[in-house]
């Protein structure tokens, strides 16, 4: 049986290969959860290339006390564990006031039972089988977002600013108008400028799984946002990673 049907990662499997990896990755500590040691051996190994220190823990009881005793950017937790099982494990870590940004791992990828993990306390949920360049981003974003507050209301990058509360866009001090869409899809990506935001991340967080992924609908808002934040404008910001997602960053 294949390393994907198993869910262990695949690094480079779509282009974007840890190399790829923000700077920022390489400060982050990290704790992984599974029982599967194929799983996880491939796992750790793979974040280890990208500069990411990876604990390992084999079972949901080890991970909650690893988890309690120690200090991690994020965990990401297997749902399906011998002796506490991951969501237990999730909720049980939330009511000692750890906030650690959780990302759940499972075979169970149906959308009821990840609104069962993200209500447990988990902060972002990928179905197995998966890519590892998709797990790497993911765990990116939510390394970045530890610690910052939600509370900003303005976001920038480079020239380009927007205002979460007028809904105003400008760039060099140009106003920018967007449709609502638009806006949706340039908040996501500037909240988490500088990492790489997959397509089913948009999917997720822009469009709540409102339509078939199969489409090109995120393909064509990308490419009128991009028209709309570039045109005019010198320095390009919105960027595509090929075979992993987009990011917005300025590199003026």
């Amino acid at each position: 049986m294949g390393i994907a049907e198993h869910g262990q990662p695949k690094s480079g499997e779509t282009g974007y290969t840890v190399a790829d990896a923000d700077a920022n990755v390489a400060r982050m500590k990290i704790l992984v959860i599974e029982d599967d040691l194929e799983a996880a051996a491939y796992m750790t190994k793979a974040f280890r290339e990208a500069g990411i220190v990876a604990d390992h823990a084999s079972d949901g009881e080890s991970g909650l006390f690893m988890g309690t005793e120690n200090t991690y950017d994020v965990m990401v937790v297997d749902r399906m564990l011998p002796r506490r099982d991951g969501i237990s494990v999730i909720s049980e870590l939330r009511k000692r006031g750890i906030d650690t940004p959780v990302l759940i791992l499972s075979a169970l990828g149906q959308v009821d039972d990840r609104v069962t993990g993200l209500r447990a306390g988990g902060d972002d949920y990928l179905p197995k089988p998966y890519a590892f360049s998709e797990l790497l981003a993911r765990v990116e974003v939510l390394g970045r977002r530890k610690g910052k507050p939600e509370q900003d209301m303005v976001y920038r990058v480079g020239d380009l600013e927007l205002d979460r509360l007028s809904h105003e866009v400008k760039r060099a001090g140009k106003e920018i108008l967007l449709q609502p869409r638009e806006f949706r899809l340039l908040e996501y990506l500037m909240k988490n400028a500088g990492q790489v935001v997959t397509r089913t991340m948009l999917l997720e967080n822009v469009w709540d799984y409102h339509f078939d992924p199969q489409t090109n609908v995120i393909d064509v808002h990308v490419s009128r946002l991009r028209s709309k934040i570039e045109k005019d404008f010198d320095r390009p910001l919105l960027k595509t990673v090929r075979g992993a997602g987009y990011m917005i960053k300025d590199e003026g």
